[in-house]
């Protein structure tokens, strides 16, 4: 299908590609990169298929080309040690408010090896003492390491939270050069 398009409305196109921290499902909408799944096994890759199906409508198809080629590209330079800010279209199509406000001021104002508390990142989106509705927004981000979630950290450098287990945060820092490599 030369120059293919999604062809209706909220349809998107997956895959599951290989990282370090295992393996990842990615999907994209016409509008951009759409969601990032960590640890996409058959189970978790299930989950995020009838998640997306239910939130965008239409189906997904699989697809590691068209809009996912650029995705792919940046994520695998990234854990290379190659890539620090990435540059691609995002649809934030499946987040809105608060969480949306908050996930946009992280990926404009958190550069790649540098850390930021929840209380500064809502004092940020003009929302002093909402620490926890931060942490909240970072727990539902569609797009972590897009939108470098694990970039949040607690008051007085505790690593806080993170939707796909700390021993993946530990490592997306030490990628970053924040905290040292694990030892095993």
């Amino acid at each position: 299908m030369p120059g293919r398009t999604l062809v209706h409305m909220n349809s998107f196109v997956w895959t599951v590609v290989p990282a370090d921290v295992g393996p990842l499902f990615l999907a994209a909408t016409d509008k951009g990169l759409v969601t990032v799944a960590f640890h996409a096994e058959p189970a978790v890759r299930d989950r995020e298929l009838r998640r997306l199906a239910e939130r965008l409508g239409g189906e997904g198809a699989r697809d590691a080309s068209g809009p996912l080629a650029e995705p792919i590209r940046q994520l695998a330079a990234y854990f290379e040690g190659e890539l620090r800010d990435f540059t691609l279209p995002l649809d934030w199509s499946l987040s809105g408010g608060f969480n949306r406000e908050v996930l946009r001021e992280l990926a404009a104002t958190v550069p790649y090896g540098t850390l930021v508390g929840y209380g500064d990142l809502a004092a940020r989106v003009g929302r002093p003492g909402a620490a926890q509705a931060v942490g909240a927004a970072m727990g539902a981000n569609p797009l972590p390491v897009v939108v470098p979630c694990h970039r949040v950290v607690e008051t007085g450098g505790k690593l806080g939270g993170f939707s796909s287990g700390l021993d993946t945060k530990r490592k997306l820092l030490a990628l970053e050069g924040v905290l040292p490599e694990p030892l095993f």
